[in-house]
């Protein structure tokens, strides 16, 4: 169906395929995608690719967990003291914001080859560039995100040719907003913060490279985001066909739906949106679940090469 989409939109244009019996914001996502000029590279930890953080808000002192064959993810929220002296539970980041927030924070760390990061108006920019008007309500958004983000502390476990690897972690060193400032005001964005030594180190290790033109084009889209990561990580990587049951992808990608005919209605109408801004990728849908089929990376491997020093 993509390759069909593609191609209508490429022969007849956008107005047309819109006139026709498909998606409004499929269309939208591959017009966006195909149409966009700007070629940004991106990168984000491959541990993300496997075990995505939530789509909606959870109760503020629930930790996040997913568990799959190949990873497990634990994010603890974090707590602050209260003027009063209380400790305040911060709840864990979630939602398309809290992902541009991480992917923004990794793809500088490794364009500048360094754990510090530019914030000030770089932030801003970047988020504009990403669709996401910087109106008030979206920076205090944003604020609640970086906060989350700031605060939380993440658990890694990876299993691999029967190994077990376990990384403990916090994300940032420094906070990227004071934390002064009422919900209008959002605080104040600031210059600069840091990636924690051991995420920074991780990320150099395991980056997946991705097109920012396609994180654009959805970036509205939590769900659809988690998907086109998580096939830019495993499908130039194959060596065969690879089936995934509904079941096991409900574990990675539906952890918040209950009912797994929920979840199946919500991920096809997903991976239809990340198909199309990743032309490149097959996948073939069954009434048992998905089957991967090796297809070239959205990223050229030229484009990825990257020397990294040590870590500083």
């Amino acid at each position: 169906m993509m390759a069909e989409v593609h191609d209508l939109l490429q022969e007849h244009g956008r107005q047309h395929v819109l006139q026709l019996d498909m998606d409004r914001r499929v269309v939208d996502a591959a017009a966006a995608y195909l149409t966009d000029e700007d070629a940004g590279l991106g990168f984000m930890y491959s541990g993300w690719a496997q075990a995505p953080l939530p789509h909606k808000k959870q109760p503020d002192s629930a930790p996040w967990q997913v568990r799959t064959d190949r990873v497990t993810l634990l994010v603890e929220p974090g707590r602050r003291t209260l003027p009063n002296g209380e400790l305040q539970w911060i709840g864990v980041p979630y939602g398309s914001r809290a992902r541009l927030i991480l992917l923004y924070l990794q793809t500088e760390a490794l364009r500048t080859q360094s754990r510090e990061i530019e914030l000030g108006k770089s932030l801003r920019d970047w988020l504009k560039k990403m669709n996401i008007s910087p109106g008030g309500k979206t920076i205090a958004d944003v604020r609640e995100q970086a906060l989350r983000i700031t605060r939380c502390r993440l658990t890694f476990e990876v299993q691999q040719a029967g190994k077990s690897a376990l990384v403990q972690q916090l994300i940032v060193d420094k906070a990227l907003f004071t934390e002064d400032g009422d919900d209008s005001s959002g605080g104040q964005l600031l210059a600069r913060t840091k990636l924690s030594e051991t995420f920074y180190d991780q990320l150099r290790r395991h980056p997946v490279p991705i097109q920012e033109s396609a994180i654009r084009a959805i970036s509205k889209h939590s769900m659809a985001l988690d998907i086109y990561c998580w096939l830019a990580y495993r499908l130039h990587v194959l060596q065969k066909d690879t089936p995934i049951t509904w079941k096991g992808l409900h574990a990675q990608f539906g952890a918040g739906v209950k009912r797994l005919d929920h979840f199946r209605d919500t991920f096809c109408a997903q991976l239809n949106l990340a198909l199309a801004v990743y032309p490149e990728a097959v996948v073939k849908l069954s009434a048992v679940g998905l089957t991967l089929v090796p297809s070239p990376p959205p990223v050229e491997p030229k484009r990825t090469v990257v020397a990294f020093p040590r870590s500083r």
